[in-house]
């Protein structure tokens, strides 16, 4: 960093940068939890849904895509502000559509509103969160994607409790979207004023944006930032696929019935989790690559298990090792891609670009395929691709020249 902060104003801003993760992660488990309702509100089938979800997922594309233009133009402190503000007008869109006008088109503008407020949101606050891993030194990414997961939690907690209490889709809506307004300018108060340090020539009077926005798409002229994207690309179909068909497969193509494939996706979801919190040290002590490797060698083991066992035991086993597997190839590809600040945020979004493409996109493909193969033939193909993920895995040795978070014993 090429200005000091203190004690104090460090942990100001990584709490502040830990409560929009959280804030990310509750404003999507709100909407998610509620599909139900906003399906019988509205009147609408399965396919209008997928419309929704398509709607909602393109914009997320959107968002995360020209992320880059955004922070080059407003900076990182008044873009995640604008964008959370964005979200929130979106979720009340949303609950309005769904209980007041009970109008398809609204919700659709609704949820166009909040995905690209959310996929925006993501590329700039995890070069946020990469800006403090720099600062403190060490491995800390997992810890905010964990502080996400725990947001999803919490939403899916208060969506169950609005259900069960029949509190309806706007009130739910517009009183979480109130939270995330509130709490957007609480956190962006803390957040320090970066932009100046960014430039490469050292800091000083900030380039122009159109300078800016040169270096915000160099990152796709860059062979590694492709590289990064396979690895991504490889553990973000593993962690979409197992969100959308783990309890299917359990539950069916296993026999375990309902209550054994939400129990398979539960044990899934707490691996990973776990070692999001804790396996940063772990980095830090081994570097990114061979870690990474290693947790593909543990997700590929754990999805051929789930798909060959003989027994829900093993379902069971299979399951956790494919969550442990599955659990830092994206923040750890994050991390790499913002190696060097002055490129942090270009790559941050092109390589998350590639990552949330196959994350958003991938299950319904797997769905289509299923038709034809079966799910558990179908699920060969994440491990095929999360071993091409432990290939390219090299690609997130840090940069050299660069002040990096971790040292890699292969440098």
């Amino acid at each position: 960093m090429d200005y000091a902060l203190t004690r104090s104003q460090y942990v100001r801003w990584r709490n502040a940068i830990f409560a929009i993760f959280l804030a990310s992660g509750v404003s999507i488990a709100t909407w998610a939890s509620r599909v139900p309702d906003i399906k019988i509100a509205l009147g609408i089938d399965n396919a209008q849904i997928g419309l929704l979800l398509l709607g909602m997922g393109v914009a997320s594309i959107l968002g995360i895509s020209t992320s880059p233009a955004v922070m080059a133009r407003t900076g990182a402190r008044r873009g995640m502000l604008s964008l959370m503000i964005m979200l929130s007008i979106g979720l009340v869109l949303v609950g309005v559509g769904t209980t007041m006008l009970a109008s398809f088109p609204v919700v659709i503008i609704g949820l166009a509103l909040f995905g690209y407020g959310n996929g925006c949101l993501d590329v700039m606050m995890n070069v946020e969160a990469t800006a403090i891993e720099q600062e403190a030194g060490k491995t800390i990414l997992p810890l905010f994607h964990a502080f996400f997961s725990f947001g999803t939690v919490i939403g899916a907690g208060l969506g169950w409790a609005a259900t069960n209490w029949h509190i309806n889709v706007a009130m739910h809506a517009i009183v979480v979207a109130i939270l995330i307004f509130v709490g957007a300018f609480v956190c962006i108060a803390n957040v320090p004023n970066r932009e100046a340090t960014l430039d490469p020539e050292g800091p000083g009077e900030k380039p122009h944006w159109r300078e800016r926005m040169h270096v915000a798409m160099s990152a796709w002229r860059e062979p590694r930032t492709y590289a990064l994207g396979v690895v991504m690309l490889g553990m973000a179909f593993a962690e979409g696929g197992a969100n959308d068909w783990l309890a299917l497969g359990t539950s069916e193509d296993h026999g375990g019935g309902a209550a054994m494939g939400a129990a398979a996706l539960t044990v899934f979801s707490v691996a990973m989790t776990i070692v999001r919190i804790f396996g940063g040290p772990l980095v830090d002590r081994f570097g990114r690559v061979l870690v990474l490797r290693i947790l593909a060698v543990a997700a590929t083991g754990g999805i051929l298990l789930f798909i060959l066992a003989p027994s829900l035991p093993l379902v069971f086993v299979g399951a956790a090792l494919w969550g442990v597997g599955a659990s830092l190839g994206f923040p750890l590809g994050m991390s790499a891609a913002a190696d060097d600040p002055a490129k942090a945020a270009a790559r941050v979004s092109a390589a998350a670009t590639i990552g949330y493409v196959a994350f958003l996109g991938g299950p319904p493909v797997l769905g289509l395929i299923s038709e034809h193969i079966g799910l558990l033939n179908t699920l060969f193909i994440l491990v095929a691709l999360v071993a091409a993920s432990g290939l390219a895995s090299g690609a997130a040795r840090p940069l050299k020249g660069v002040k990096s978070t971790t040292h890699d014993p292969a440098n």
